[in-house]
């Protein structure tokens, strides 16, 4: 992907959003809200477009599967019986995105967090064993703040604790709900086009928009290596 020479060498923190950013984590996200459809008695849905609802937390994603029409109670029953299925087959075919494990090594001098709408201790879960939780300091979740992204909430969370100014601060994540709450708060906001959320990106206007993680280190170092 073309940058035009963009450097950002001011960047001493990272704040990377999860699910189709870090970890291809589809199939394992489709596989059960195909299963919690199936439980409600409805029908299944093909997996592409359960990978277009993903972004906006459990809830949001159940109620975008279910369709107009659903009960807040057969919400209620969907999103408990998706949290019981996926917890138990979350990390089926999960995996980090090529070039993740490189870029986080290579940035490992910076901060580092994880800000995702999924639940935190699904986030905690799946990072803990895919074997990547330490390397970042913080990891918040949708459940972890009054509001999820775009709300900033979270992000400005985050510039607190780091000891970071919005400048000093890159947003990466792949949709525009990532973008915008870079946005909201101020910071750098970075695209990836290999996510779930990435046909949406180029609209977003993102500061940098990369095809892979690994190329972002070489964005922050004030030699481009």
């Amino acid at each position: 992907m073309t940058n035009n020479g963009k450097r950002f060498t001011g960047v001493k923190a990272v704040v990377f959003d999860l699910d189709g950013t870090l970890i291809d984590s589809k199939r394992d996200l489709a596989l059960a809200m195909n299963a919690t459809l199936k439980h409600l008695g409805r029908k299944e849905i093909e997996a592409e477009r359960i990978y277009s609802y993903v972004g906006g937390g459990v809830q949001l994603l159940v109620k975008r599967a279910l369709a107009e029409g659903a009960s807040d109670e057969e919400i209620e029953r969907g999103m408990a019986y998706f949290l019981e299925y996926y917890r138990a087959h979350m990390l089926d075919n999960t995996v980090p995105y090529p070039g993740v494990r490189e870029a986080l090594d290579k940035l490992s001098r910076r901060e580092l967090a994880v800000l995702t709408n999924k639940p935190v201790k699904f986030s905690k879960l799946i990072l803990n064993g895919l074997g990547m939780s330490a390397y970042f300091r913080y990891v918040y979740g949708g459940n972890s703040f009054e509001k999820k992204k775009p709300d900033p909430v979270g992000l400005n969370t985050l510039l607190r604790e780091f000891g970071a100014g919005p400048r000093e601060t890159m947003m990466v994540g792949d949709s525009d709900v990532d973008i915008q709450t870079a946005r909201n708060a101020g910071t750098g906001a970075c695209g990836v086009t290999y996510g779930m959320g990435s046909a949406k990106l180029p609209a977003s206007e993102p500061d940098l928009l990369l095809d892979s993680l690994e190329e972002l280190p070489a964005y922050l170092d004030p030699k481009g290596e």
